[in-house]
């Protein structure tokens, strides 16, 4: 009963699989990402291509019943707001403890099975990849979680937001603040369309991670 139809595709979908949008004060359309704002209110599929095409087809007029405008940077937007949330929440998460950084750091708290999920820096060495990767994929054919892994953020935002510098790597812990960040990370990677990197699909573990 608390599903919403999107209004690019017709379907039906939980909030959390939506974005809510409101008529701002000028007259264009705002995005209301903690569902709060008042006054009516449209839901668009959380996905990049489906708000673009809702402002591309101005579809927000007859949701609203306002002749409201859509900036045609909508899509942008969102993201940015998205990515800033995500962002957020990893600090919190760092200040709360649930953030390791550094890939030893990392490595460890994958085969400790405490990650939840592991991001790595648009900079990041392959090789440091891979040998995370190989610790997620081994923990996994050892009954352990499935990690995932995601490329979201640049060296500088994820810096900044974690309060270090030159991070390349983090995983954010399985626990309290931790656990909310996930959330919203996912939430941004479902957004742009960006499926996970899980350990099914890592490379092979190197001879010394096999036992």
């Amino acid at each position: 009963m608390n599903e919403r139809t999107c209004i690019v595709t017709r379907q039906n979908r939980p909030p959390e699989a939506l974005i809510r949008f409101v008529a701002g004060p000028d007259g264009t359309v705002v995005p209301d990402l903690k569902r709060n704002l008042p006054g009516r209110g449209c839901w668009v599929g959380a996905e990049k291509a489906l708000v673009a095409r809702a402002a591309a087809k101005n579809l927000f007029a007859r949701a609203l019943k306002a002749p409201v405008k859509a900036p045609p940077d909508l899509a942008e937007r969102v993201d940015s707001l998205l990515a800033a949330t995500a962002l957020g929440a990893l600090g919190l998460a760092r200040k709360g403890g649930a953030v390791a950084l550094g890939a030893t750091k990392v490595e460890t708290a994958v085969r400790s099975g405490r990650a939840a999920v592991v991001l790595h820096a648009a900079e990041a060495a392959q090789d440091g990849i891979r040998k995370i990767a190989a610790a997620r994929k081994a923990v996994s054919h050892a009954g352990g979680p499935d990690v995932p892994a995601f490329e979201l953020f640049s060296e500088a935002e994820m810096s900044l937001a974690l309060g270090a510098t030159n991070v390349i790597h983090a995983a954010v812990l399985d626990r309290g603040p931790g656990m909310a960040a996930v959330k919203r990370v996912k939430a941004l990677a479902a957004f742009r369309g960006i499926a996970p990197e899980m350990p099914a699909s890592s490379a092979a573990p190197a001879a010394e991670d096999v036992e």
